[in-house]
């Protein structure tokens, strides 16, 4: 009997980590139909082309995908529309309001945890001091008590899932601590090595890439490479943008959104990769190492499952312009070989994520 399997995402609106997992889970099951909360059709267009693709209501509801934000209240709803009746099992993808699908037996759910709700847990206190008011007279207080039963909605829809991957060992811990829940299994987002090959000559330039968005800490990078003077690439776009050019010297230079060919020729030409942020799990750093390029990576989170220091690279301890520079002014390239830093990127490959979420969901039809 064929497994029929139903796959989940929350909003398509970006590309990203969550989408290319996404993307790995439909090359596995082509024939899979993915809901979403909602969608950007051109993404839809460039990224799962062909695919069943099935939004929820809001969808159709006015300002989405974009204004989603101002729809907090409903989004358990939206997540719990979905019947799930005809399928043997559900995987969804999930950094917020996917772990809640409801599915009844024998219908098992299959999670791939990215992260517990970042702004109902770990950013909670800064996402409500910058919440953005929808109406004028709804005022932060209205804010936090609909944050906080979501929150409660949020805790319980972490105990549906019937098996639970976390993709770090840094979010295993965190499942642990904001939901009381230990994670089934534990293994990393892929990276597709194929893409990526060592070069013969290397350039002059570090490279930093990632949403501009004030949590990459992209700002770390131009202000730090500004200060010593280095040329460094800043690949990716996002709403702050124009904030950190004004930080940037003459030896930065921005590229915006570059297609993977041009991506991965930008990864095997750098001197190193700059990881700024702290990532769950950080899928950058394995496409750097992929390329035979080293990563100085901010010594938190997942990159502390990837990054081993002197041999991929190196941490510096606190996130701060002075600690990167410190890192900067001692780094010295020649001591990395490049093809011991692709063979550990190759642990990471797509084919061997694909063959363990396969094992996983056909264990789940066995039981």
């Amino acid at each position: 009997m064929v497994m029929k399997i139903a796959l989940v995402h929350g909003f398509f609106t970006q590309w990203g980590g969550a989408e290319r997992v996404l993307k790995t889970f439909s090359e596995i099951w082509p024939e899979a139909p993915i809901y979403l909360l909602a969608k950007d059709q051109k993404l839809i267009d460039e990224f799962l082309p062909g695919r069943i693709i099935i939004p929820s209501f809001l969808q159709d509801w006015p300002g989405m995908p974009a204004g989603r934000k101002y729809y907090l209240p409903f989004l358990p709803k939206a997540i719990e529309s979905f019947n799930f009746s005809d399928f043997d099992v559900v995987l969804s993808d999930c950094s917020s309001f996917e772990k809640g699908v409801i599915t009844k037996p024998p219908t098992k759910h299959v999670c791939y945890l990215h992260t517990p709700t970042r702004y109902l847990t770990r950013d909670r206190d800064e996402y409500l001091a910058n919440a953005s008011i929808p109406l004028p007279f709804i005022g932060r207080p209205v804010v936090r008590a609909i944050t906080e039963q979501v929150r409660k909605w949020d805790l319980q829809a972490s105990k549906r899932p019937d098996y639970l991957i976390a993709n770090s060992h840094f979010i295993a811990a965190e499942t642990k601590k904001y939901y009381g829940r230990t994670a089934d299994t534990v293994f990393f987002p892929p990276v597709d090595t194929s893409m990526f090959e060592i070069a013969d000559k290397t350039g002059d330039y570090f490279l930093v890439l990632g949403r501009t968005e004030p949590y990459k800490r992209t700002d770390l990078a131009i202000l730090a490479a500004t200060k010593l003077g280095l040329k460094l690439k800043v690949v990716g776009g996002g709403s702050h943008l124009d904030e950190l050019k004004k930080l940037a010297g003459p030896t930065v230079e921005f590229v915006g959104r570059v297609p993977d060919p041009e991506l991965a020729g930008l990864y095997a030409n750098c001197i190193a990769l700059i990881h700024p942020q702290l990532e769950d799990a950080g899928i950058t750093p394995l496409e750097s190492m992929a390329s035979g390029r080293p990563v100085i990576a901010y010594a938190a989170g997942g990159a502390l499952e990837s990054v081993l220091p002197g041999v991929t690279g190196e941490f510096f301890q606190e996130q701060t312009v002075e600690s990167l520079v410190a890192v900067l002014k001692n780094f010295d390239v020649k001591k990395y070989n490049p093809e011991k830093i692709r063979a550990v990127a190759l642990q990471f490959d797509a084919k061997i994520f694909k063959e363990k979420i396969k094992q996983i969901v056909e264990s789940q039809t066995s039981h």
